[in-house]
């Protein structure tokens, strides 16, 4: 990510830089992260698996898949299937169980 100040940032979807995701096990790229509001990419890690069960989301997410598939099962709602280019948002504090392809990737914001 790169601030280039008052509020705007600019990274790439194939961005080289990477962190641990401590909640799902997953690698995170961060656009932005105001405290109200954020915004990256995220794929599964070394370790990741293809399943990430019990996140419950602490934020309305909304996510744009750029590369393969996931199945969003969300607790007393919908079960989303998703591939490249799929837009979905899912409301705050709903619990999520995601099975995703090993070279999934997604954009995503909470609000």
């Amino acid at each position: 990510m790169k601030d280039l100040g008052g509020g705007v940032f600019v990274t790439r979807v194939d961005a080289d830089e990477w962190e641990h995701d401590e909640e799902t096990g997953g690698l995170v790229h961060f656009l932005f992260d105001d405290g109200a509001t954020s915004g990256g990419l995220w794929k599964p890690g070394p370790d990741t698996g293809s399943v990430v069960s019990g996140l419950e989301l602490p934020a309305r997410e909304t996510i744009v898949v750029l590369e393969g598939s996931a199945r969003i099962e969300v607790q007393d709602g919908p079960t989303l299937e998703l591939g490249p280019g799929d837009m979905a948002t899912m409301p705050k504090g709903a619990v999520t169980t995601w099975l995703i392809s090993p070279d999934f990737k997604e954009i995503w914001l909470y609000s």
